[in-house]
């Protein structure tokens, strides 16, 4: 079984809704989180990687954390990540302090990823500082393990120190590394101790099998169903395989037309009839003319 912990489950890594000016979609964002919701969700990160989270200002950024809470009108029970890290200290304390004060169940840290090659002591200076000013007894952080986005792993031994310097406070984290041997060794050195995410939906059976406590995924934008599908068998102790090896040939098709944002929310519209979202430079849409045989192909495993 799966390492229980009060935030346990599938979690969409969200896509943020935006109008061809670049502004939040702000009547739709609540939408797409009951679409999530009803599709087995039992969360959403919001302003991840695929929620383009780095390309925001900070009152952007307040601005959809804020349109976001609308989802506990219809679904109270809904767990809302934030994606608070920045490279600037100061920033990410401001975007974890203001996340907590809206209500958030906990957030998910980026390491500063300007400086490449830092200390595991820079590190952990860093985020003490983040959990000591910004996040209150009771509320938990979790890091964000992303080495091909960000440039700056978090070690095993940074993990350690953090989780042992405050036991009650920093949770865990969110691991896209993508490597199944990083998923392993976590759980074989945390055991119960550390609360995992796993970012890649290829991994989630390997993850859980692995003591994780659930993902927060891309793929779950369009395919919570099959992920939680994934979580429930395993909660019975049953087999994963088939329904696993869908998800891989859907993530493979996912991964063959990066960026994700982009080619998501063109399948979110195509698929689902949710508004023509666009993004933010740098990223640039998805071309039309792929986007309906890309959600047909992805909906054809799925199904």
């Amino acid at each position: 079984m799966p390492n229980q912990h009060k935030l346990s489950g599938v979690y969409a890594a969200v896509v943020t809704p935006l109008h061809e000016d670049g502004t939040l979609d702000q009547s739709t964002l609540p939408s797409l989180l009951e679409f999530l919701a009803n599709r087995g969700c039992h969360g959403a990160l919001l302003l991840g990687t695929t929620g383009e989270g780095p390309s925001f200002a900070p009152n952007e950024r307040i601005t959809i954390l804020r349109a976001a809470l609308d989802i506990r009108h219809s679904f109270p029970e809904f767990r809302l990540l934030a994606g608070t890290g920045t490279p600037s200290l100061e920033e990410t304390i401001a975007l974890t302090r203001a996340s907590f004060d809206l209500g958030y169940d906990s957030v998910v840290v980026l390491p500063p990823y300007y400086y490449r090659h830092v200390s595991d002591d820079g590190l952990f200076a860093w985020f003490s500082q983040v959990i000591l000013q910004a996040v209150p007894d009771g509320k938990l952080l979790l890091g964000y393990h992303i080495p091909g986005m960000s440039g700056v792993p978090l070690s095993i031994a940074l993990l350690e120190k953090l989780k042992n310097s405050f036991p009650h406070r920093f949770a865990g984290l969110k691991d896209s590394s993508g490597d199944p041997e990083n998923a392993r060794k976590l759980g074989s050195h945390f055991g119960d101790d550390l609360f995992v995410f796993t970012g890649n939906d290829r991994l989630f059976s390997h993850a859980l099998q692995a003591n994780a406590s659930g993902c927060i995924t891309a793929l779950a934008n369009i395919a919570s169903p099959s992920l939680r599908q994934v979580w429930d068998t395993f909660q019975m102790n049953q087999d994963t395989t088939e329904i696993q090896e869908n998800l891989n040939k859907a993530r493979a098709i996912l991964e063959a037309n990066t960026p994700f944002p982009p080619v998501l929310k063109s399948v979110l519209t195509h698929q689902y009839n949710f508004p023509n979202w666009t993004v933010l430079p740098p990223l640039v849409p998805f071309p039309t003319e792929r986007a309906e045989g890309v959600a047909a192909d992805i909906n054809a495993i799925l199904k």
